[in-house]
């Protein structure tokens, strides 16, 4: 009888430990498949960007400025062109904030840094009276300026973040994440053309 409890026990025992294994497997396959789609995800963001990649700036900014509306933004108007002191697209979030854009409709193996944010920062609070700046651009942004960015509570959307963005986030999802660390990261490097392929010269038919 006792060595019956003991093989119960050992069986009971053995059962446990593969419950607790499969269950330690099944959230280590769940983090994986997490991480999968996550980046599926921004692949397929960044496949919907070639329409916008070939925007002219214009387009680009008119672009913006109706994602903002789609967003629930109101008076929204684009104002970039000559003399705009850096703001391309002016709207309003629905809590009454005052949104400040502007627009770069940069080559993604480009990068826009500190020098051009810094710049931004100051014109969009001190000319246009922004509670929110916000840069677009279509590359990366350097790590200075990141870093200064983060420091003075600018929004930058990039590359990664903008197919986001177009696919359906909303924008007011950006502005709580942390900048030095989020989108893209490295610049691509520019699309080389391949050298057309020579083909071998024809052969003189030869008579028979």
């Amino acid at each position: 009888m006792e060595l019956l409890l003991v093989l119960v026990g050992l069986v009971a025992v053995g059962a446990g430990v593969v419950v607790v294994g499969r269950a330690r497997m099944g959230r280590a396959e769940a983090r994986a498949e997490q991480l999968r789609l996550a980046e599926q995800a921004r692949v397929d963001a960044r496949r919907t960007m070639d329409v916008v990649l070939a925007m002219n700036d214009r387009e680009f900014e008119e672009y913006v400025a109706d994602l903002c509306r789609r967003d629930g933004c109101s008076d929204v108007v684009r104002v970039g062109g000559a003399g705009d002191l850096g703001a391309d697209v002016i709207a309003f979030l629905p809590d009454g904030r005052k949104l400040v854009i502007q627009c770069k409709r940069y080559a993604p193996h480009r990068s826009v840094g500190s020098r051009d944010i810094q710049t931004f920062n100051g014109t969009a609070r001190a000319e246009h009276g922004a509670d929110i700046p916000v840069f677009v651009a279509t590359c990366p942004f350097t790590k200075p300026g990141r870093d200064f960015a983060a420091k003075h509570a600018l929004v930058l959307i990039d590359l990664d973040l903008l197919g986001f963005w177009n696919t359906g986030s909303p924008l007011t999802s950006f502005f709580a994440l942390d900048i030095t660390r989020s989108g893209t990261h490295k610049r691509p490097k520019p699309a080389t053309k391949r050298p057309a392929r020579r083909l071998p010269p024809a052969r003189p038919d030869t008579a028979t």
